[in-house]
């Protein structure tokens, strides 16, 4: 099952030491962004996956003498896809008798 809100181990680039904290550093169809490994691989929602300091992101990379560019762009490969079989299928037949009723 797919965790839309969540961060998965195949999300993960590399873990990296803050301010002696360790974070990995994850990637997504947003870009890239720093998480606490207690989000990893959880049915939960990773609040940094969608808060506002991923804005904050490049710089503290930079700090960490990290390229944030040329590892979005090598990794790109990790960011999830996914697809929406939930969605109701629409019988053509039906749709198109739809657009003559007016």
């Amino acid at each position: 099952m797919d965790n839309r809100f969540g961060t998965t181990s195949g999300m993960v680039i590399q873990t990296v030491m803050e301010n002696g904290q360790e974070l990995c550093l994850a990637i997504d169809e947003r870009g890239l962004y720093l998480t606490s490994a207690r989000y990893l691989d959880k049915n939960l929602a990773d609040p940094h996956r969608y808060s506002g300091s991923r804005a904050t992101t490049k710089a503290r990379l930079l700090a960490l003498d990290l390229d944030p560019v040329r590892l979005a762009e090598a990794n790109a490969h990790r960011i999830p896809v996914y697809t929406d079989e939930t969605r109701k299928k629409i019988n053509p037949l039906k749709a198109s008798k739809r657009g003559l009723k007016g």
